[in-house]
């Protein structure tokens, strides 16, 4: 939710972009530091996001949402075959909170640098 006016820019210049959200419900960067540096002290970074795809439509996108990973290849062809912008609203799981961590193992790693 930081950003969004880039939309409105394209659809009114006629731009075709393939818009990616990853939603996980969480402001990630944030929820990851305060695992490592406070376990068991999160706080303020939980989200209430909207519907992405619904948010799309409302600019003339094509909307799309994505709640596995098996819908993600038809929602990506969707994508390229549409001659407009798109939306792909693909929603995740905070547990992989970045390309190189995951909760549970920052949790483990704190309770062994605990012990």
């Amino acid at each position: 939710l930081m950003t969004g006016s880039e939309l409105a820019t394209a659809a009114a210049e006629g731009a075709t972009p393939i818009i990616v959200i990853s939603d996980n419900g969480y402001y990630g960067t944030i929820r990851l530091h305060q695992e490592k540096a406070f376990p068991g002290r999160i706080a303020g970074t939980r989200l209430k996001n909207p519907d992405f795809a619904a948010w799309g439509r409302a600019f003339g996108a094509l909307g799309l949402t994505v709640t596995t990973p098996e819908e993600a290849a038809e929602a990506v062809d969707a994508a390229l075959a549409h001659d407009g912008p798109v939306v792909i609203h693909a929603k995740s799981s905070v547990e992989a909170i970045s390309p190189f961590a995951t909760i549970s193992g920052i949790r483990a790693a704190a309770a062994r640098a605990a012990e």
